[in-house]
């Protein structure tokens, strides 16, 4: 009980005020048929950072070159891509890139295929391919420090096990990743049961060697993380309780206020509720007004020092929503009202101002965009 007053009383206490002016909306791409991801990282090694544009109903994938925002194809033919991960720097300062393709939610119709991108010379030109693996699902890509030596090897979240079907996707559900030069697939675990959808990789304690992974799925958010000699995995939250499909956690981040760090999730999978854990706090659902919520992340965007939310979600209001504490409750703002249904956003200091700025990309729009942040002059 006391549980949910909690949780009641901090959902009473969100509030949507008018903010000062905060964000200048500029429009990079458009045509972006299934826009789902956007991704940060230097690709010509010129100091900036560039952004790369995944979008599921195309087949070629594009990055955009900072501050023309130039489009270039690093590869075509790649039906229904899903996911992306620039990592694994050559000796030029251009990274490799591992893709994921061939997707779809039902492990019977996904290949899941996935494969290197490696620049030739000009990362303007072409990139060529080399397919490393094809698992069903396969979902999300990204890059952790595993073996805590400074080499990060590319992880693959699978949505589902490669029997799963819905609407439940009942089964265990693996978590892979390769190491570059080899590129063999490799099983860090496969407890998670049902859809997993969202991983993030952090270092969880001061001190440690190597990278942790949190995951959300219908079993929750659990901690990946090695110690005593072996990766043990720790439920740090069942996530929301309804029946599966619409159960456990969507999406995960981490951030700070205080210093001291909060988990932040969209719960269940795709779902309604924005969640904040609160270092040794109980689960708060701080709004529950979402509709198919799928991407969320921390930052400190006004640079006090404390991180905001910032959530996207693609039906319903399709707006980017930020969350910021005030020290008695979480005030949203609106970030982009419902231009986009961003499916992912990414923070960055794109125009090197020294003041992090968001961009975000969605079907809704079938647009990318960036939004500048001008909170210290207007604040």
């Amino acid at each position: 009980m006391r549980s949910l007053l909690l949780i009641l009383t901090l959902a009473s206490a969100l509030a949507q005020v008018p903010a000062k002016k905060m964000w200048v909306e500029h429009t990079i791409a458009t045509g972006l048929k299934g826009a789902y991801q956007v991704v940060v990282a230097d690709l010509n090694h010129d100091g900036k950072p560039d952004l790369i544009a995944l979008a599921s109903g195309m087949t070629d994938l594009v990055w955009y070159e900072n501050p023309s925002w130039k489009p270039h194809v690093l590869a075509s033919n790649l039906p229904r891509l899903i996911n992306c991960a620039p990592g694994n720097l050559d000796a030029e300062g251009i990274p490799e890139i591992v893709v994921a393709w061939e997707f779809a939610n039902e492990a019977s119709k996904s290949a899941g295929k996935v494969g290197v991108l490696h620049h030739n010379g000009d990362p303007g030109a072409p990139w060529t391919l080399r397919e490393i693996d094809a698992y069903p699902t396969s979902h999300r890509i990204r890059w952790a420090d595993l073996d805590g030596n400074g080499k990060p090897v590319a992880v693959n979240a699978p949505l589902t096990g490669e029997k799963a079907k819905g609407p439940d996707y009942a089964g265990h559900t693996p978590l892979f990743f390769y190491r570059p030069g080899e590129w063999k697939r490799e099983t860090l675990s496969e407890a998670n049961e049902g859809v997993q959808h969202g991983i993030f990789v952090t270092r969880w304690m001061p001190g440690d060697s190597r990278d942790s992974i949190l995951t959300a799925s219908f079993s929750g958010i659990h901690l990946l993380r090695y110690a005593g000699g072996k990766w043990t995995r720790t439920e740090l939250s069942r996530g929301d309780q309804a029946a599966c499909p619409k159960c456990g956690a969507s999406d995960v981040t981490l951030g700070q206020w205080g210093g001291k760090r909060f988990l932040a999730a969209i719960e269940p999978w795709h779902g309604n509720q924005v969640t904040v854990y609160p270092a040794g706090g109980e689960r708060l659902v701080i709004d529950d007004s979402l509709s198919d919520g799928h991407t969320i992340l921390a930052a400190d965007f006004d640079g006090d020092g404390n991180d905001e939310i910032v959530v996207g979600f693609r039906q319903g209001a399709k707006a980017v929503y930020l969350y910021r504490w005030d020290g008695k409750r979480w005030v949203r703002e609106i970030v982009d009202a419902g231009g986009l249904g961003a499916a992912s956003c990414a923070a960055a200091d794109l125009n090197g101002d020294g003041v992090m700025d968001l961009a975000c990309t969605g079907s809704a729009g079938a647009a990318l965009k960036w939004y500048e942040n001008v909170s210290r002059s207007s604040r």
